[in-house]
């Protein structure tokens, strides 16, 4: 979703017509709507892994999506359609066979919705080239960069540190596990806590399921661990601000860590999710491979989490040159040249 947001925000002269097309139960809805962009939702459900038993009922999800994504495809008459995965691409897909679409991958390997749509997308955007050996016909294929919300590169260190009322001369350390946390992240912090205060201020997202958890533990801990220890369930356009204070991160390697980091330039400790391991692990090999990043497993990550995080801090040159290669990755412009890409295949 906010790729796709971030491509939109790059269109400043306001002329392009906009409509845009998701799950009737999806939980991006409120989001699309409050940036202004119209939406419809339609009936759509994945196949992959689905139980015998419960796959004519998604097949007929799917055949009423399709009818749906039908009839708003006729009414609207796009000039391009634009996918950045999920299932609910599938019938919007087979329904607008004919117009030309573009395809951003924002994985390094695309998923599985993401490589079917592929087969007919007249150009596939990808982050880095690494991802080109995913696909069969390289003729269609653009390195644009990920796309960044210019919402969240608004805030300067000085502003950012202000916001979190944290010290100047203190390194900042920025935890979180996603939209909706990492239990297991969550977890290995606060058993990691007391060490790595004792180092950096930290800056914690839990998510919404730890939250009310973490805050009782938080509103227990002492005056002087709170002014060095600041956490939220989630934070919207403050993420920013977070990303502009952080001397380093520990995360998932979701997509937005290959967009997202480098545009900071923030070294990160990767922490591929288990159940999602082959996405995750690819992109974290990526920012691994380019001394941007380190990785630990899930399961060692309480054990392994304290040492790394305080070798990294004591070492500023190993920091300073993972800092380096990050931002050596960054395309600011990914948005922009998706956007052109998007207006060259409407004329076609």
């Amino acid at each position: 979703m906010y790729p796709a947001l971030a491509v939109l925000q790059a269109e400043s002269n306001n002329n392009i017509e906009v409509l845009w097309v998701g799950s009737d139960d999806g939980i991006e809805a409120d989001l699309v709507k409050h940036a202004g962009i119209e939406y419809r939702g339609i009936s759509a459900a994945g196949l992959h892994g689905v139980n015998v038993l419960t796959l004519p009922k998604r097949l007929l999800k799917l055949a009423k999506g399709y009818f749906s994504a039908k009839n708003i495809i006729k009414d609207f008459k796009p000039d391009v359609m634009f996918f950045t995965g999920g299932y609910v691409g599938f019938p919007v897909a087979m329904a607008g066979k004919g117009v030309p679409s573009v395809l951003f991958v924002p994985d390094i390997e695309p998923g599985m919705a993401l490589n079917q749509l592929s087969k007919n997308a007249d150009v596939i955007t990808l982050v880095c080239e690494d991802s080109e050996k995913y696909f069969q016909d390289k003729s269609k294929t653009r390195i644009t960069g990920y796309p960044t919300r210019k919402d969240i590169q608004q805030w300067d260190r000085d502003q950012a540190l202000k916001f979190f009322e944290f010290q100047q001369d203190l390194p900042v350390l920025f935890v979180f596990g996603g939209s909706k946390g990492a239990h297991s992240i969550n977890q290995a912090l606060r058993a990691n806590l007391s060490v790595l205060l004792e180092h950096c201020q930290v800056i914690h997202i839990t998510g919404k399921l730890d939250w009310d958890d973490t805050k009782t533990y938080y509103d227990g801990l002492s005056e002087d661990f709170k002014k060095r220890y600041k956490v939220y369930p989630y934070l919207h356009e403050e993420m920013g601000a977070a990303f502009s204070a952080a001397d380093l991160i520990i995360s998932r390697a979701g997509a937005s860590t290959l967009g997202e980091f480098p545009l900071f330039g923030v070294p990160a400790i990767l922490v591929p999710y288990p159940y999602a391991w082959r996405y995750q692990k690819v992109n974290a090999d990526y920012l691994v491979s380019k001394n941007a990043a380190l990785m630990i497993r899930d399961e060692d990550l309480s054990e392994q989490m304290g040492p790394a995080v305080i070798d990294l801090l004591s070492h500023p040159e190993k920091l300073a040159a993972m800092k380096t290669a990050m931002t050596g990755l960054a395309n600011p412009k990914a948005a922009e040249n998706i956007l052109n890409i998007l207006k060259e295949t409407a004329k076609k």
